[in-house]
């Protein structure tokens, strides 16, 4: 339940930005609501869960909400992040640094098993993978990304989470085996794109049935 809610906060969040670019001071559950796609009372029941309330009449004032979800979320401070493989997803994910930087997710590391890959004067500099544990101790790094093939996540993410990394999103097509002190979110691209090819196809063949 209380991931659910979690998550639901992030869309808040974006739905309130969107919000902020539009010129809004305040909005109401039902605006909320809409955005989102859940109904008034779900995100009033959402903010009451973490103690924030609003005005009947005058709603939540946008600036306010806000400050108080990026609290919650953790999202007050910019959280340092590295990233092991420097392939075709890695590369993609550093070019995006900026994007992450919006939401306080700043990537300050990656790092490869190839050393002729190595780059220490790249803006994000590309390190061996051997100065990874080190690397992670000294900075307190605790959320990593893995974009490496498939027989290497299972090693780069014990490494990682023996270095001290809480929290890792995983790239390669495999399920990590997690340990209790690291969280684990496994994102399979080519599983998200069939399953989207499944239904797209499936519907079609429903029209005709």
């Amino acid at each position: 339940m209380i991931k659910r809610t979690i998550n639901r906060l992030f869309i808040y969040k974006n739905a309130l930005n969107h919000f902020k670019k539009l010129g809004f001071v305040k909005v109401f559950s039902d605006n909320l609501a809409d955005a989102v796609g859940v109904t008034p009372s779900q995100v009033r029941k959402d903010f009451s869960a973490f103690a924030i309330s609003g005005n009947r009449r005058g709603g939540y004032r946008v600036n306010d909400l806000l400050e108080n979800i990026n609290k919650i979320l953790g999202k007050n401070k910019v959280e340092e992040v590295i990233v092991v493989g420097s392939g075709n997803i890695g590369r993609a994910l550093i070019r995006y640094n900026e994007g992450f930087m919006k939401e306080n997710i700043k990537i300050v590391a990656a790092f490869d098993t190839d050393s002729s890959k190595a780059d220490r004067d790249n803006a994000i500099p590309i390190l061996p993978f051997e100065e990874m544990a080190d690397f992670i101790r000294e900075k307190g790094i605790k959320v990593g990304i893995i974009a490496v093939p498939d027989g290497a996540a299972q090693h780069v993410f014990e490494v990682m989470a023996n270095a001290g990394i809480k929290g890792v999103m995983n790239f390669a097509p495999i399920m990590l085996k997690g340990t209790p002190t690291a969280v684990i979110s496994n994102v399979n691209l080519a599983l998200e794109l069939e399953n989207i090819i499944y239904y797209v196809n499936a519907g079609e063949s429903a029209a005709y049935l």
